[in-house]
């Protein structure tokens, strides 16, 4: 049998619909220079980056419509997507860390 290399390849578990989403995504409102998790939803294959971005974390370049132009470090290399806003989550990394930090502060 021939070997298939398509967009989707070896993407079953990667691709897999864990529950319903609703709307929310769409309240979310992005900035320039803001951090965000790509999180690929397989029910939206329009403006779906490629399977090795999934989980990375990638800064807002800009904002337009419908999309995001998110960068990308991948190695040594910065990768431009072009992505729909149904792939992308907020990154709460920093936030975290900075409440975190603030309490350490006050509680010495």
């Amino acid at each position: 049998m021939p070997h298939y290399k398509g967009y989707r390849r070896k993407t079953r578990k990667l691709l897999t619909i864990e529950s319903k989403r609703g709307l929310s995504y769409l309240l979310n409102e992005f900035k320039n220079g803001d951090k965000v998790v790509i999180k690929i939803d397989p029910s939206q294959p329009k403006g779906m980056p490629h399977r090795r971005f999934q989980g990375r974390v990638g800064k807002i370049i800009e904002v337009r419509k419908r999309s995001l132009v998110v960068e990308v470090q991948v190695g040594n290399k910065k990768k431009i997507l072009y992505t729909r806003l149904e792939h992308v989550v907020p990154f709460k990394g920093e936030s975290l860390n900075e409440n975190n930090k603030e309490q350490k502060n006050n509680h010495t």
